[in-house]
């Protein structure tokens, strides 16, 4: 499972982690959201320990989603030391974060 974000652990889960790390901004009521929940758990197993994978939900913490202005959701952002590395908007296959984690690694 991925890891819960809050607004309150992102900074030290996310911008102090020593590792690549995948956030998913998402809600509940996203049926695109709900879609890419297998994607991610999928990366997360591919990757074990290389990369963190994290899901924030924006309905309940906004504050990041709106630092980073995360418009639509979902919003898939990779961070590389506590920076915004690479992002994907919508729905992808799971090739692309698959590519864009492995470049961070």
């Amino acid at each position: 499972m991925a890891i819960e974000l809050t607004d309150a652990t992102f900074e030290e889960v996310v911008l102090k982690s020593n590792k690549p790390v995948l956030v998913d901004f998402w809600a509940a009521w996203c049926g695109p959201c709900r879609m890419l929940i297998p994607i991610i758990d999928e990366l997360e197993s591919d990757f074990g320990d290389k990369v963190k994978v994290a899901k924030i939900d924006v309905d309940a913490h906004q504050e990041f989603a709106a630092k980073y202005g995360v418009r639509n959701i979902p919003t898939v952002l990779f961070f590389k030391g506590g920076e915004v590395a690479d992002k994907q908007v919508g729905v992808a296959p799971k090739s692309v974060y698959s590519d864009k984690l492995t470049a961070l690694i």
